[in-house]
């Protein structure tokens, strides 16, 4: 994102499309004489002396009319000052109805008064910059948006309230605390003066250690509420693997019949399981087959297998175990970094799978009996995906949650360095020494609130925005 931040920037805040409402802002120094250049208010006030923070009915005027007052379009505006503001800048919003050729032509209008289209995140990033969020909160915003169950919604919305930055913070500020007694001893080494006991100083970094080391034990859970998870159903031709699909979906997602083979290509949906985001595929079904266009289905379904956090083996419960079975049973078993749950469906039919023959097969993977055509079982097999990805004490309202890696990677930074530091006290080594380490995991704890930020580290969360957040 390289566009100065001194600009006044504008964009489309809505999606692309026809709507009922369509919404235009504009940010920056000059961002009311901006909007002024085609707004007119009807209560006749200029732009520039309406209250601030209030919505007030407008004209949107025509810019091909020569004398400037034709209505194009009649619209909400909202002016709200700085430091008052989404971006701590002046803001104003233009709230007019959602077609492309109005909101277009606003953004064209802006751009010849003197305002630039926004990049990518550039809003949210002056947010940023200008105090009105920390970094983790700004992630969170963009987490808000692209939330997929009520969980991730409510944990994204915990951190754009400050849950996670207050508990980074905490810990940050005990360290800083502590670094600034060891540096006070560096300074008065020759007057041999202590200005902090060693005991007191090991309680504080054994309680920041339990923090950090707190924040991280759920941190796997967090990532997955947050992201989701991709789950891939294999199995055998006609086991009934589209069948569970829309069973799971409630709908007729995938194409059924008796033929052997029909699914050719993987399907994709994103379902809700038990508050987790299942990025479900359906894939072909996998047997040795000469037909040119099954065999590239049978590789993307190996594929597809692959690249899966949870694998859900079908297998027919009205037919004896065959060596294509025991073949998926086998190659499923050599992933240890997978998740694994055996499927047996078909139960609605006389059951012909021996069941030792799971056991001695793949002991240690959960089996949970289903009927696709009945629904029986669903709920159990729902209840077991929620017990393999997360923990069974886990809870996520009891915890304040790391959802992104680059904070789980900044923790783990700030727990090897706290670990290095009591080796440091325990083994009375120089001040330098435990202030060097210490400086350490206080910059890494900065890192996730953008107290210690570099632009590479910014470009590379805002440019995932959209544009005109």
């Amino acid at each position: 994102m390289n566009g100065p931040l001194n600009d006044t920037i504008c964009a489309i805040a809505t999606p692309i499309g026809e709507g009922g409402v369509g919404i235009v802002r504009i940010s920056g120094e000059k961002a009311v004489d901006v909007a002024a250049s085609l707004v007119a208010l009807r209560s006749g006030v200029p732009l520039a002396s309406a209250a601030s923070h209030a919505l007030q009915h407008a004209d949107i005027l025509d810019p091909t009319d020569s004398t400037g007052r034709t209505p194009l379009d009649e619209a909400l505006v909202a002016v709200m000052r700085g430091p008052k503001s989404y971006t701590g800048e002046d803001v104003v919003e233009l709230q007019c109805h959602g077609g492309m050729v109005i909101l277009r032509t606003i953004c064209e209008v802006l751009a010849r008064a003197g305002a630039r289209l926004a990049e990518p995140g550039e809003f949210t990033k002056r947010a940023f910059l200008n105090g009105r969020l920390d970094l983790a909160q700004a992630e969170a915003v963009l987490d808000t948006i692209r939330a997929k169950t009520a969980g991730s919604l409510r944990i994204a919305q915990e951190q754009l309230r400050g849950a996670l930055s207050h508990e980074i913070d905490a810990v940050r500020e005990t360290l800083i605390g502590l670094l600034a007694h060891v540096e006070a001893g560096i300074d008065f080494v020759e007057e041999d003066i202590a200005f902090i006991p060693t005991d007191e100083l090991t309680a504080g970094l054994h309680l920041a250690h339990g923090a950090v080391s707190r924040l991280l034990a759920h941190s796997r859970e967090g990532r997955i509420l947050r992201e989701g998870v991709t789950a891939a159903i294999i199995g055998r031709p006609n086991v009934g693997k589209s069948s569970l699909l829309n069973a799971l979906l409630k709908t007729d997602r995938a194409i059924v019949t008796a033929i052997p083979g029909t699914t050719r290509d993987v399907l994709e949906e994103v379902l809700n399981i038990r508050g987790i985001a299942l990025r479900l595929l359906d894939t072909a079904g996998i047997r040795d087959t000469a037909d040119p266009v099954e065999q590239e289905g049978v590789r993307r379904s190996r594929a597809a297998q692959e690249q899966a956090d949870l694998v859900l083996i079908v297998l027919d419960g009205s037919a004896p175990l065959t060596e294509e079975d025991r073949s998926l049973l086998r190659e499923a078993c050599s992933h240890e970094d997978q998740k694994r749950l055996v499927v047996v469906n078909k139960t609605d039919l006389p059951i012909r799978l021996d069941p030792t023959l799971l056991s001695f097969e793949k002991p240690d993977c959960a089996v949970v009996k289903i009927s696709a055509k009945t629904g029986y079982g669903l709920d159990d097999l729902r209840d077991r995906i929620r017990m393999l990805l997360l923990r069974p004490d886990f809870e996520s309202r009891e915890t304040v949650l790391v959802t992104h890696l680059r904070h789980q990677t900044a923790l783990w930074r700030t727990l090897d360095a706290l670990t290095a530091v009591l080796a440091s006290v325990e083994a009375k080594a120089a001040g330098e020494l435990i202030a060097m380490d210490l400086r350490a995991a206080i910059d890494a704890l900065g890192e996730i609130t953008g107290a210690v930020s570099t632009d590479d580290i910014l470009d590379r969360i805002f440019r995932e925005f959209c544009i005109g957040k």
